[in-house]
């Protein structure tokens, strides 16, 4: 007989992960839209609230994960946080992920025989987990946005250094033009430096918070140029050719590495996705194996060779650029 609940285990996981983005459009609705023509903070502005009260609410939402990371359970997506720029708050992070364990629990309750313990085990993980890998994909997402965006942004302040405007303006009309997410970053930049913050050190805390290599040879270009001198418009000119040059080798690299990897994740998730086939087609299979004295050392050994294999393959795979 054909056990359904493996099958009920997924089920309810893909459920966690759907129920996580219905409730975060449900509650910000568009006002969260990543790729926006108009970016939020000019629609902010439009709205009537003003430059400083716009800033201040950025701001919080900009440093409210990264300032969390002392919470035990919430440190392991604070940064992930941040990068995504999720709307909700630490506090709301973490109910979500308490009302989704809930949920889950509730869900397993009904449709497994499981005990207990591990129910309430399982349950926890789906709650979490769930709410980690959503998260982790809204950060890829927006950082690849950012990434795409960023040579466009420092071509555009070129123009209007050749043109005769300074830095604080190019920056202005980066973020006038840009859709979001950098058009939001670079308004808050330009909001900080009119009201007295150094230019270099707003980019700088932005690279970091972005964990972005090209931010940071964008604020370290400023910098040397407010230290030292020189002409801003050629340094930047010849960084969106060195940003754009990196842009296309990261894509070339990311196709020619593309067999590789899905061999990875086919060569990890077969050895698991054959276990779970075999105890949905026939439950009894290893009945026989159980209870002797090698099972459980050779299930070790085999799930050491799969984080071997995983990790060479990740190893093989991660190539900087």
């Amino acid at each position: 007989m054909i056990s359904p609940e493996p099958i009920i285990y997924g089920l309810i996981f893909v459920s966690v992960l759907v129920l996580v983005e219905g409730i975060y459009l449900t509650v910000f609705g568009k006002s969260i839209t990543a790729n926006r023509k108009v970016n939020r903070r000019l629609a902010l502005l439009e709205k009537g609230a003003g430059r400083e009260h716009v800033l201040e609410q950025l701001r919080k939402e900009m440093s409210q994960h990264l300032n969390s990371r002392g919470i035990p359970i919430y440190s392991l997506l604070a940064a992930k946080a941040q990068k995504a720029n999720i709307a909700f708050t630490p506090s709301q992070l973490l109910m979500l992920m308490a009302g989704l364990a809930v949920a889950a629990f509730a869900g397993l309750t009904i449709g497994t025989s499981t005990s207990l313990p591990i129910r309430a085990v399982v349950a926890v993980g789906m709650g979490v987990g769930g709410v980690y890998l959503w998260i982790n994909n809204k950060a890829k997402k927006r950082i690849s946005m950012i990434e795409e965006q960023l040579p466009d942004a420092v071509e555009l302040m070129v123009r209007s250094l050749r043109v005769g405007h300074p830095f604080s303006a190019a920056v202005g009309i980066v973020a006038k033009e840009v859709s979001d997410p950098l058009g939001t970053e670079m308004g808050v930049i330009a909001d900080e430096a009119a009201y007295g913050r150094d230019m270099g050190e707003s980019l700088k805390a932005m690279a970091e918070r972005m964990d972005m290599q090209d931010l940071r040879f964008l604020a370290v270009a400023v910098t040397i140029q407010q230290t030292s001198g020189g002409n801003l418009a050629e340094i930047l000119d010849g960084l969106a050719k060195v940003i754009r040059a990196r842009f296309k080798l990261f894509r070339r690299v990311k196709a020619i590495t593309a067999e590789a990897k899905w061999s990875g994740m086919f060569l990890s998730g077969f050895p698991l996705a054959a276990l779970v086939g075999i105890n949905v087609l026939q439950p009894n299979y290893y009945d026989q194996v159980k209870t002797t004295s090698l099972f459980i050392p050779a299930c070790l050994v085999v799930a050491g060779f799969l984080a071997v294999n995983i990790f060479v393959m990740k190893t093989l795979t991660n190539i900087k650029v």
